[in-house]
């Protein structure tokens, strides 16, 4: 992926005033030059997209425990009602445990 001007603004410039220094070589996945700094070579793009993911699946994950707190705060008196409320709250729930699995790979 190439990098847009914003990326090389907010986050290239910056590590290059802090004194990381750009090595020669550039990172497989995104073309980004990689950086060294305190002996840790990395991609600055990457983990500012990586973060960014991070934050998204946050806003996802908070938007459907929201919508689990309505859902079980206003739960129907008529059965068949319930058990539609009940079988979207478990699709809430699988979802929100997938997303923790994906937050988590290595853990079981």
């Amino acid at each position: 992926m190439a990098l847009s001007d914003k990326e090389i603004r907010e986050i290239i410039t910056p590590l290059l005033l802090s004194g990381a220094k750009m090595l020669d070589r550039h990172c497989p996945k995104c073309g980004s030059p990689l950086f060294k700094l305190n002996e840790k070579i990395f991609c600055p793009v990457c983990e500012h997209r990586k973060k960014l993911g991070k934050s998204e699946l946050k806003g996802v994950e908070e938007s459907l425990i929201e919508k689990l707190n309505m859902l079980a705060n206003t739960l129907p008196d008529n059965i068949d009602e319930l058990k539609k409320y009940l079988e979207v709250m478990d699709m809430i729930i699988t979802l929100l445990e997938k997303y923790k699995r994906r937050e988590k790979p290595n853990e079981t």
